[in-house]
């Protein structure tokens, strides 16, 4: 009687355990963050460098489109990025010595010309007032006078404004002009990267969803890839362990086909569940609630294929 009671004692205490473990494991299966590389240009694939399937690091060329258009631009802006730059850089040298000799001259000749239009119409009007030149012949001695004072007078404010330089608004506008092409420049330069489509973080390509020569719309998916080096056990906790459940918790991953268990840190666990529930909810209700979690995979060196059935038991106190 008394050997009887011990191994039921025993049989109780395993059964205990074995309920107490299975009550802290929940079911799921791997999954992988999806990335959706997207086309930004109507331009045809010239190009595919990554294969369905293919592991990829950051910054691997995956695929290709044809960039003539966009280099076409680029030259466009650069050329005109340097215009503005040549005349922000005429600016700040000023004018130049040969552009004031010039005006010099200029202004020399319009002054001769106003000397000899005042003595011609002084000549005019002398003898007009003996009775031997026309009113005619002196209004167009005085005409000939006015045009010849407004030239000088025009000449002499170029002379002025070539001697006094470059003035502080014109050099902010040049070099607000250049800064300006230059942004467009840099438009263009990111337009022509962005027909070459990088890996934006480590993990596998799933699929690819257009062929050589075809052209996707603009915002249309080109490439799927998985991201990370591992995929994470997607999982629903239940409500009665939701509690005890938070970012950090350790846990130990069953993967089917694997006899050995895989650790695993909880990434991230809901905190609505996997339901809109009612207002008020029964205790019944209530045990069906469940809450998605993420459950990163440590320690494992070869990926894991997505889609997997899996178990993860939470190690808690």
């Amino acid at each position: 009687m008394k050997g009887t009671l011990v191994i039921l004692a025993a049989v109780l205490t395993i059964t205990a355990c074995n309920s107490n473990s299975n009550g802290n494991r929940v079911v799921g299966e791997l999954a992988s963050d999806r990335i959706e590389l997207t086309a930004e240009f109507n331009e045809a694939i010239v190009e595919i460098v990554a294969a369905e399937g293919d592991v990829v690091s950051a910054g691997d060329v995956l695929l290709r489109q044809n960039e003539a258009r966009a280099e076409v631009q680029l030259a466009e802006a650069e050329a005109a990025y340097q215009q503005a730059r040549a005349r922000m850089d005429e600016l700040l040298r000023g004018p130049r010595k040969e552009k004031i000799v010039a005006a010099r001259a200029t202004v020399e000749g319009a002054t001769q010309d106003l000397d000899f239009r005042q003595s011609e119409f002084t000549r005019i009007q002398k003898i007009h007032a003996r009775g031997l030149a026309s009113a005619d012949a002196l209004d167009t001695a005085n005409a000939a006078l006015d045009a010849a004072q407004a030239t000088l007078k025009l000449q002499l404010a170029q002379l002025e404004e070539l001697l006094a330089g470059t003035t502080i608004e014109e050099l902010a506008q040049a070099e607000q002009a250049a800064k300006q092409a230059q942004a467009r420049r840099d438009a263009a330069t990111l337009d022509l990267a962005r027909h070459t489509f990088l890996a934006p973080v480590d993990g596998i390509v799933d699929s690819r969803l257009f062929e050589i020569g075809e052209r996707p719309g603009i915002g249309q998916p080109v490439l799927v890839m998985l991201g990370g080096a591992q995929p994470y056990a997607r999982v629903y906790v239940p409500e009665n362990l939701r509690v005890q459940i938070q970012s950090g918790t350790r846990a130990r991953i069953y993967v089917d086909g694997l006899e050995r268990t895989i650790a695993g840190r909880v990434r991230w666990i809901a905190s609505e569940s996997a339901f809109t529930p009612y207002f008020a909810l029964t205790e019944r209700d209530r045990g069906r609630l469940s809450y998605v979690a993420k459950v990163d995979i440590l320690d494992e060196t070869t990926r894991l294929p997505d889609g997997v059935p899996v178990e993860v038991e939470f190690e808690l106190n």
